[in-house]
């Protein structure tokens, strides 16, 4: 068959469009890139991708300390919704205040074999053996809330968690500001959390190196009272029965101990607020309340609302990422001008 000179040209030219139909369907096919995300961990920028074992599924093994306090709970809850937003595997166990069965716990996880292991001791002491046990096993872990005291830091990964010595500073500083024109002997009575603890060491020696400033500030009693409003109302009884009118600011380490030692200061026909000077730590909204009906003069706040900061610490360490050594979360200062329109706004 032979074809013309037009024929040719007409063939060459359909062959032309053909091709180059060809070439657009296969440019439109590629699908435009996202945005790099940006991700934060307590007011830290981390820019890029999450590579792709990061999106594997993520076993992650938490030992909380207990349930003794309305912190604790909202502390528990944050980190259970946390890992359900993120689509972490979260094995929880809740020891009771109990570091033997804490230490149970994490032997646990590492027979279970967890990529992560979390835990907020419930004293700073005694972690050394249990924490090698993990290292040894190949297993990271992060400390949740309260810090240990080891030799060896590496045993170790970061620290999510409050400064207790600085909410310990900022309850002190509040107390000379309140008290900056009342002359002659002041007393103070001290309820702390649990003896041995991370919370009670370092807001009681915070709240020292203020108290310091001036001599007429006397610590009249200082007791255990294990974070529990019933162990808080009962100190306090202890503290007015020997003490009685010479109390004239209470310290306490928690809202929890704060609200017991509120029933125990009323029944002794005193005044919380005004009578005896109530400072607190936590923020919690019955500690509001109290705030805004004088009750309570001032609450420094500890947050508890830790599961997304350490989410999002377990998703950088299996991606690989290097973590700072401390995660401090930022945190307020409340007095009772503030109560009334900030207790609307308190998530626990």
């Amino acid at each position: 068959m032979k074809f013309g000179i037009k024929s040719l040209r007409g063939i060459i030219a359909v062959m032309v469009v053909l091709l180059l139909a060809g070439c657009s369907s296969s440019s439109s096919s590629v699908t435009p890139q996202p945005p790099v995300p940006t991700e934060t961990i307590a007011g830290q920028d981390i820019i890029g991708e999450i590579p792709v074992s990061s999106r594997q599924d993520i076993t992650l093994g938490f030992s909380q300390l207990g349930s003794e306090s309305d912190w604790r709970l909202a502390n528990t809850e944050s980190i259970q919704e946390a890992a359900k937003e993120a689509g972490i595997k979260l094995l929880f166990d809740n020891a009771e205040q109990s570091q033997e069965k804490q230490i149970e716990a994490i032997r646990g996880f590492i027979e279970q074999k967890v990529d992560v292991i979390a835990i907020a001791p419930v004293v700073q002491s005694g972690w050394e053996p249990i924490m090698k046990e993990a290292k040894q096993a190949g297993i990271p872990l992060i400390l949740s809330d309260r810090s240990v005291d080891v030799n060896d830091p590496s045993l170790y990964v970061t620290f999510i968690g409050s400064d207790f010595t600085e909410e310990g500073r900022k309850a002190g500083k509040y107390l000379l500001d309140k008290m900056r024109d009342e002359v002659g002997s002041i007393g103070i009575v001290e309820l702390k959390g649990t003896e041995g603890s991370s919370p009670s060491i370092e807001r009681g020696k915070g709240f020292r190196e203020i108290m310091a400033k001036r001599e007429d500030f006397k610590i009249l009693k200082s007791e255990y009272a294990n974070f529990t409003q019933k162990e808080g109302k009962e100190v306090m009884k202890s503290f007015l029965e020997d003490k009685g009118r010479d109390i004239r600011v209470l310290f306490a380490h928690n809202d929890d101990m704060a609200l017991g030692a509120i029933e125990a200061i009323e029944e002794y026909g005193l005044v919380p607020g005004k009578d005896i000077i109530i400072i607190s730590v936590d923020g919690t909204r019955k500690a509001f309340e109290m705030m805004a009906e004088g009750k309570i003069n001032c609450v420094v706040e500890c947050n508890p609302l830790l599961g997304p900061n350490l989410m999002q610490a377990v998703k950088e360490l299996i991606a690989g990422r290097t973590l700072p050594k401390r995660i401090v979360t930022p945190e307020s200062v409340f007095t009772e001008e503030m109560a009334e329109r900030e207790a609307a706004n308190r998530k626990y």
